[in-house]
């Protein structure tokens, strides 16, 4: 247990917490950091977020929780700037963190970064403020590049990830294969290296009444088969698509996928184009992106949600979509492994191959979906919850600060 109240400086700088899920630079990580921060300020600690001034009707400063504050930090960035091209506006963010840090007489005991770029920034702070620095990558750039052959990060960012890597005082990684990746492809010491997963939030996440769910959603398939997330190549959706043409009652079988924005119509049209050229365009919807109290009507609705990514740092998709009852079909990649632990779970296929998926999504939509089986889904994934994970980070906060502040 910590011995006092903690005041956290945490960054996210490319990506406002506050941001409509399922956007360009939206998803797993500002649910993290907006759900970590939420329980860390029930629990008495502190918590300022700094990220990039993203809207025009947001306040400089806004409460988004108890003793949690969001802080915009303005910058020549456009609001829409790529990411990578945000790094040539850290140092000014960095002047307007400190600026505001000393014109609220603001004291930190520790800095959480998220993301390369606030690795950078956190890096700087760390040196200036002289506290202890944690990171967390959420994606890393080499791993990326290595899954998919359309994936290209740039150097720039590969190169930085290794610098914050040699300056932080921990790294928080969500799975062990990514621990091993941090080791083996950015030479990062093991013993600063934790692994703690992401979490669900249960108040949240938990079963509606399938058929109230579908008329709600005014669904009228016989199968849902559902994804939720960003389109882009990285997420495997076209795979899935393919997928589609080869599942069994795959005429009463329908797609519903969650995700996307304005960034996204030109991925979009391709995924249209390639469900007409396959003949299932009549049994795919994709409805956009919903905000995330709307996510448990879409889960519990679904038979199966597909997770056919080439590449995850964890998979909180998956994590959301059993809290709700609802098994799941994953390619091997991330934290699947220790979301999906039976049959009842749902199945990890080796690939994202649309013929694997094929066979499991048909396999699943041929058992019935029995109220036992929710409860066990939902029972299993306790663990997850985030008072257990910001538990977990508490001791790693504690194990950095009695470190930085020696015998």
């Amino acid at each position: 247990m910590m011995n006092k109240p903690l005041t956290i400086a945490m960054l996210s700088i490319h990506s406002c917490p506050l941001g409509q899920l399922g956007g360009r630079d939206t998803g797993g990580m500002n649910v993290y950091i907006r759900e970590l921060a939420g329980e860390l300020g029930r629990r008495g600690h502190s918590v300022d977020i700094y990220t990039k001034r993203h809207s025009v009707h947001h306040e400089q400063i806004m409460n988004i929780g108890e003793r949690v504050r969001l802080i915009h930090l303005d910058t020549e960035a456009e609001e829409d700037t790529p990411k990578v091209a945000i790094y040539a506006s850290l140092q000014n963010m960095l002047c307007g963190i400190e600026n505001f840090r000393k014109s609220d007489m603001r004291q930190y005991d520790i800095i959480h970064s998220h993301y390369w770029l606030s690795g950078i920034m956190g890096a700087q702070l760390h040196m200036w403020w002289h506290i202890p620095h944690m990171v967390m990558f959420h994606t890393l750039g080499i791993p990326k590049n290595s899954s998919d052959a359309n994936n290209n990060e740039p150097e720039l960012r590969i190169e930085k990830e290794k610098e914050v890597i040699r300056h932080s005082d921990r790294i928080i990684a969500a799975t062990e294969v990514e621990k091993a990746s941090l080791i083996s492809s950015y030479g990062a010491s093991p013993s600063r290296v934790a692994v703690i997963p992401c979490g669900v939030n249960m108040n949240l996440f938990k079963p509606v009444d399938r058929e109230k769910a579908r008329q709600h959603l005014n669904l009228t398939h016989k199968n849902i088969v559902l994804f939720v997330g960003r389109l882009e190549h990285l997420k495997g959706l076209r795979q899935l698509i393919k997928a589609m043409s080869l599942v069994n009652e795959s005429a009463d079988t329908a797609l519903i996928v969650v995700g996307g924005d304005e960034h996204s119509k030109g991925e979009l049209l391709q995924l249209q184009r390639l469900a007409q050229n396959l003949n299932v365009a009549e049994r795919i919807y994709f409805i956009g992106s919903v905000e995330q109290d709307k996510l448990p009507t879409y889960y519990s609705a679904a038979d199966v949600c597909i997770v056919p990514s080439y590449y995850e740092s964890f998979g909180m998709v998956a994590l959301e979509s059993l809290t709700c009852g609802t098994p799941v079909v994953a390619a091997d990649v991330g934290g699947m492994r220790q979301i999906i632990r039976d049959e009842v779970m749902g199945y990890i296929v080796p690939t994202n191959e649309p013929a694997l998926l094929a066979d499991r999504i048909s396999l699943v939509l041929t058992q019935k979906k029995r109220a036992h089986d929710i409860v066990t889904r939902q029972s299993a994934v306790t663990e997850f919850s985030w008072s257990h994970i910001a538990q977990r980070i508490l001791e790693e906060y504690e194990a950095i600060t009695h470190t930085a502040a020696g015998p």
